[in-house]
C-alpha cells in the first residue's frame, strides 16, 4: 500500500487504507503520515492517522488513550497531545489486539503508559497468530508492548472527572474486543466492532463473528442517547443514527447469508447469490469488498453452526 494511498483515506478520515499490512510481520511505512485531531469536548479528543482512530482524554489526571496506531507515528501523537496539553499518558486501553491499534504500545509504556486490554488481547499478543483472511503470520509482540492489566468482563477509571468504563464483549471483530465509554463525556469508542460507512473486516481466525458485531452494535445504540459522540474503529466521526444504520446493514446481510447456510450452499454458490448486493454500494467501496466480507460472514455462520451441532 502506497503512502498517497494511506494519506487520501487519511484526508477523507478514513484511514483504513493499512489495514490489510497492519496485521503482518512488518508494520507499513507510516512515518510520514499525518496525524490530525478532532475535538469532541472541552477535554475529549479524536486523533486520525494511518491505523485505527485513536480516543484521548485529557484533564487534571493526566491522559488516557484508547489505541495507539502504528509505533512510527508515537512521536507524532505525542506531539499533537503535547500542543494541547503538556501531560503525560498515564493509561492506553487497547480495544483489540490488532496492530493498527496496538503498535505505539511498547514506545508508550517506555514513556510511562499503563497498558490495559481484555486478557484475549494480551493471550494473542504474546504469541505468533495467523491471519487466514489475509495469508499473514503474525509474530508475538515485544514484551514491552504487551499489556500490563488485563481484564475479563470490566474495568472503570476514574480520571478528568469522568467514569470511563471499558467493557468486553462477545466474539465480534475477535475475541478480545473492548467497549470504552466515557460517560459523563458521551462519548464512546467502538474499536473495530464499528467501520463507519464501510464493511468491516470479521477477523474469523482471531475468534470474530458476525453475530456478535451485530449484538455488540445492537447493545451500544441501546445503551448512548443521540447526542452521543460515536469514535468508530475506522472511518469519520459518528453517531447514535449511523451505528444504527451499520447494524441494519449487518443484519440484513448476515440474514440473507444465513438463509444460503442453512440451504446447504457451498461458498462459491454464497457468492454467486450476491447477498449483499443492495448494500453494496453504499458500504462496499472501502478496503473490505464485497466478496470478501461476504466470505468472512459464511465463514462465521458455518462455525457457529458447526459448534452448535457439537453442544
Amino acid at each position: 500500500m502506497h503512502f498517497k494511498e494511506i494519506a487520501r483515506f487519511v484526508a477523507t478520515g478514513l484511514a483504513i487504507a493499512a489495514i490489510p499490512v497492519a496485521l503482518r510481520a512488518q508494520q507499513p511505512d507510516v512515518s510520514k503520515a499525518p496525524v490530525s485531531l478532532i475535538r469532541l469536548t472541552e477535554n475529549m479528543l479524536m486523533l486520525v492517522g494511518a491505523g485505527g482512530n485513536i480516543g484521548v482524554s485529557i484533564g487534571e489526571d493526566g491522559i488516557f488513550l484508547v489505541d495507539d496506531q502504528y509505533a512510527p507515528l508515537t512521536p507524532k501523537i505525542l506531539a499533537v497531545l503535547d500542543s494541547i496539553d503538556k501531560r503525560s499518558v498515564r493509561f492506553v486501553l487497547n480495544t483489540h489486539w490488532h496492530g493498527d491499534h496496538t503498535g505505539g504500545n511498547e514506545n508508550l509504556g517506555k514513556v510511562g503508559a499503563l497498558i490495559v486490554a481484555h486478557d484475549n488481547v494480551r493471550k494473542r499478543m504474546s504469541v505468533e497468530q495467523f491471519i487466514k483472511a489475509f495469508g499473514d503470520t503474525v509474530p508475538p509482540s515485544p514484551k514491552g508492548g504487551l499489556p500490563v492489566v488485563t481484564f475479563t468482563e470490566a474495568v472503570t477509571f476514574h480520571l478528568n472527572d469522568d467514569e470511563i468504563h471499558a467493557f468486553h464483549v462477545d466474539p465480534a471483530h475477535t475475541d478480545g474486543d473492548a467497549v470504552v465509554w466515557f460517560k459523563k463525556s458521551n462519548v464512546v469508542h467502538m474499536g473495530d466492532l464499528y467501520f463507519n460507512g464501510l464493511y468491516p473486516f470479521i477477523d474469523v481466525s482471531s475468534g470474530g463473528s458476525v453475530q456478535g458485531m451485530i449484538t455488540a452494535v445492537d447493545r451500544v445504540s441501546a445503551m448512548i442517547n443521540d447526542n452521543t459522540r460515536v469514535i468508530p474503529g475506522h472511518g469519520p466521526l459518528s453517531n447514535r443514527a449511523e451505528l444504527k444504520a451499520y447494524g441494519e446493514m449487518l443484519t440484513g446481510i448476515r440474514d440473507n447469508v444465513r438463509k444460503l447456510v442453512v440451504a446447504k450452499k457451498t461458498l462459491q454458490q454464497t457468492l454467486a447469490a450476491k447477498p449483499s448486493e443492495q448494500w453494496d454500494e453504499k458500504w462496499g467501496k472501502g478496503f473490505m469488498k464485497p466478496e470478501p466480507f461476504i466470505v468472512s460472514v459464511y465463514e462465521s455462520l458455518v462455525a457457529e453452526r458447526a459448534k452448535g451441532r457439537r453442544k
